[in-house]
């Protein structure tokens, strides 16, 4: 057990291994069901609840049992280990939204929750291998963010509209504004990657430096942003099309 849940460990996470591969497989697929049970989660009450505490459950335990991981090895700090990164954000957004079902927390969370988290899922910056702790905690939490965003927008359709889409959006550049000016450089820390990339191989390697960093950062969100409710839209209109053929 001191070994699982210790600082280190010897098994060493591989990127595309076989253990990533089954994350990946199981992500997708989750998403897959959720899209095909919309119908079932809408019109079952008891799907729903019981789909909806057990989605919340995960995101709370993932980001309780990590503060406590960091706290028991002695390596907490405010600097690194407060959940204000995106996927950090977005499973606090999730857990509120799923308790309180408030068309702003849903919109928030579908939009900054799902591609972000799934694109961590492909570029994981994690350690260690399934032998460890921190392997479980990151992908289980990375895997119920996008599920638990997406199955609040499937059994909530009218909130995400075109317009919501520049609502989130707005709101992550201003929350980007008050983290790079503010937060990072009054605690040294580099929430939301402002002050430079991952140590681990990610999309953000490929977005250039300085202002130009930051500039690709934000047309890309907007872009992720509209692809995101474009899909969005095909689905929930191919949807609406086979119900009324019926």
């Amino acid at each position: 057990m001191s070994d699982w849940f210790g600082l280190t460990s010897t098994s060493m996470f591989e990127p595309f291994g076989l253990s990533h591969w089954l994350v990946l497989l199981i992500a997708t697929a989750g998403l897959f069901i959720l899209v095909s049970a919309k119908k079932p989660l809408q019109h079952s009450p008891e799907s729903f609840q019981w789909l909806r505490w057990l989605l919340f459950t995960l995101l709370v335990l993932s980001e309780v049992s990590y503060q406590i991981w960091t706290i028991s090895n002695g390596i907490w700090s405010f600097a690194a280990h407060v959940p204000l990164h995106l996927c950090g954000v977005a499973s606090i957004t999730a857990a509120i939204a799923l308790v309180t079902l408030n068309k702003r927390w849903i919109q928030i969370s579908f939009f900054i929750g799902i591609a972000p988290a799934f694109l961590a899922l492909v570029t994981p910056d994690v350690p260690y291998d399934y032998e460890h702790y921190r392997f479980w905690k990151f992908f289980v939490h990375h895997t119920t963010i996008p599920w638990a965003c997406l199955f609040l927008a499937l059994t909530k359709p009218p909130f995400i509209t075109f317009r919501s889409v520049f609502f989130v959006y707005g709101l992550l550049l201003a929350y980007a504004f008050v983290i790079g000016v503010f937060v990072n450089p009054l605690i040294d820390a580099n929430y939301l990657y402002l002050e430079q990339t991952p140590t681990a191989d990610t999309l953000l390697n490929v977005f250039g430096e300085g202002w130009f960093y930051y500039i690709n950062l934000s047309l890309t969100a907007l872009g992720v942003f509209l692809l995101q409710y474009g899909v969005w839209r095909f689905i929930h209109d191919r949807n609406i099309r086979s119900s009324n053929h019926r």
